[in-house]
């Protein structure tokens, strides 16, 4: 049962000492410490509870993650990608990826998995989208497990290659009997519809540019058949929304509901080019959006139109995306990130600090299609993170700690639990020994960059 100082009670507003309650995976009690229900501090007494105290930190919902591409985090600021709009930087890229090993999945998630943890996200969905050498969605299933992440588990797909116009070379796509097969052998395995599920299974066929209209609507079919959730990119930059009238004659969002695209189950990364037509269409059949802010400036691709879709009813999520293009995954940054972005695009009153926590909690959470996370009250999954305030990042901050969370430099969690379970304490991990993971990262990092370099290397 921690104890903590929480800048939020049930009624939203601060407390300067408050206390949260767990039992099994979700919050029993929320409020000011002075009014701890005595069955509680019988237990607290009795020892048959356990206190965590956290006076002078920020105790929060975990952050949630809306979308990211973990693999990736084994091919960080490759030189020949560095300086490249999203078209060439993905052209580069593949050749790498086409080397990626089921063990490379593997130690990829679960180091991509650390970083989102230390700051400050408990619940994360991954868009894994192409499958060489062997390599399947369960090897990222399999590493979440050994994390203890809540996770949506997208299978990604890409069956439209260079041959047919698509963007990716031929070698990494798929057919699409065998996408949907496996689709539906994945939902069948590993779905939980549950409340405080901690594995959830997504279909997530990858771009326009990159699979046909017949999977899109296929996978839409199968996802509403199983009662599973969509998710792909969308109206990413201008050459993505050029790709989209070529090949269609339709923008991108005329293209998402022509394919039954839209609605509460269904989410899109970036939509930095979603034009007012279909930012409407998104507020009304309360479809998703993940918004990328570090990858969108990173391959320059534009800045999101956040206020709009927020005020025309869009949900709206943050997301790291894959750390080649973004090169971090730290999502209380994204948050901040999230903030200063809509301040230079649209001006000092676009994203409060709050705001901008309230899109990486509750956002997030609507995004993904849940009710049981993003939100400290009882019911809810036992997803908690505290920040310590006392470090010198957030010296002379004590004036609005929560607003700190965001303005000043974000540091790492001290503690994280998730669904009710202590992972990171006095911020290292319980289990985890990070430091062989680390090695073992850059041993393949190196090994996949080299066999691109030199592919007559086994």
């Amino acid at each position: 049962m921690p104890r903590c100082w929480s800048p939020w009670t049930p009624r939203g507003a601060r407390s300067p000492t408050g206390a949260v309650v767990i039992e099994g995976p979700a919050v029993a009690w929320v409020g000011a410490t002075a009014e701890l229900p005595a069955a509680y501090i019988d237990a607290l007494r009795s020892g048959q509870a356990e206190a965590i105290d956290l006076h002078g930190h920020v105790v929060m919902p975990g952050l949630v993650n809306t979308h990211h591409h973990m693999y990736q985090s084994l091919t960080r600021a490759v030189p020949e990608a560095q300086d490249a709009e999203l078209f060439g930087w993905l052209t580069n890229l593949y050749l790498l990826w086409a080397r990626i090993t089921p063990e490379m999945i593997r130690v990829s998630t679960q180091t991509a998995m650390a970083e989102l943890m230390l700051s400050g996200c408990t619940t994360t969905s991954d868009h894994l989208y192409l499958f060489p050498n062997g390599s399947r969605l369960d090897d990222s299933i399999a590493a979440a497990e050994v994390m203890g992440m809540r996770f949506h588990a997208a299978r990604g797909s890409m069956s439209v290659g260079r041959s047919l116009g698509g963007l990716p070379p031929d070698e990494l796509v798929e057919s699409e009997e065998a996408i949907l097969a496996d689709s539906e052998r994945l939902v069948g395995r590993y779905h939980d519809a549950g409340r405080h599920a901690m594995r959830r299974i997504v279909l997530a066929p990858c771009s326009p540019f990159s699979v046909s209209r017949e999977l899109m609507r296929l996978s839409a079919e199968l996802a509403r058949e199983r009662g599973v959730s969509l998710h792909t990119h969308l109206a990413e930059n201008d050459n993505d929304v050029a790709y989209s009238r070529e090949k269609f004659g339709m923008t991108p969002a005329q293209y998402a509901e022509d394919l039954g695209w839209v609605g509460r189950d269904v989410w899109h990364a970036h939509c930095v080019k979603l034009d007012e037509a279909g930012i409407a269409l998104f507020g009304r059949t309360g479809t998703g959006v993940a918004h990328c802010p570090c990858s969108n400036m990173r391959l320059a691709s534009g800045i999101a139109p956040i206020g709009a879709m927020r005020r025309a009813g869009v949900p709206v999520g943050l997301g790291v995306d894959g750390s080649a293009s973004n090169d971090g995954a730290h999502l209380l940054g994204e948050a901040r990130q999230a903030m200063l972005l809509q301040r230079v695009g649209y001006g000092p009153a676009a994203m409060t600090a709050r705001e901008a926590l309230e899109i990486a909690t509750l956002g997030g959470a609507r995004v993904l299609g849940r009710d049981d996370i993003g939100a400290l009250a009882p019911g809810m999954s036992a997803d908690i993170v505290a920040f310590d305030l006392q470090d010198v990042g957030h010296a002379g901050a004590g004036h609005d700690p929560v607003a700190a969370l965001v303005f000043c430099q974000p540091g790492s969690v001290a503690l994280s639990v998730i669904n009710g379970l202590v992972v990171i304490r006095e911020g290292a991990f319980e289990k985890l020994e990070l430091k062989p993971l680390l090695a073992r990262h850059r041993k393949l990092a190196r090994a996949l960059f080299e066999r691109a370099r030199h592919p007559h290397i086994a």
